[in-house]
């Protein structure tokens, strides 16, 4: 089973994040340039928080709240669920399903590396069962 580090090395470890004063607004505009459904939110390096679009759908505009005037801490997931480098994806899988969740920070040290999504870990699993079949094709081939 493939594990985060390694899944981190081929995806890449680009981070995206707000502040937690930033408006939901400005959130929102990372997240639609970046291609991302969800940011960190960092202050001083130090992890606080996660905000998606889930966050803003349910927090603002179901709420009829203003995006402008909304700063990211008041709609941000916390406390955050984070997995470590030598977690394995099915682990993750298994947090993602059983906390209803999309995106997972990798933390080593107190420090976030990278993001993973479920998108990420769908593709990941996929692929190693694509690996698996075709062994077993070969070896039945012989």
């Amino acid at each position: 089973m493939q594990t985060v580090g390694q899944l981190l090395n081929k995806k890449g470890r680009q981070l995206f994040s707000v502040g937690p004063q930033e408006s939901v607004l400005r959130a929102i505009e990372i997240m639609a340039t970046s291609h991302v459904g969800a940011l960190l939110v960092m202050e001083h390096g130090a992890l606080l928080g996660v905000i998606s679009e889930r966050d803003y759908a349910r927090k603002v505009i179901l709420k009829n709240r203003s995006s402008h005037d909304t700063p990211v801490v008041d709609i941000m997931s916390t406390p955050v669920i984070t997995v470590a480098l030598n977690d394995t994806v099915q682990h993750c899988m298994e947090i993602m399903t059983k906390e209803r969740i999309r995106h997972l920070p990798v933390v080593v040290d107190g420090r976030v590396v990278g993001v993973l999504s479920i998108g990420d870990l769908v593709k990941a699993m996929l692929q190693e069962q694509t690996e698996h079949i075709e062994q077993l094709e070969r070896y039945i081939a012989g």
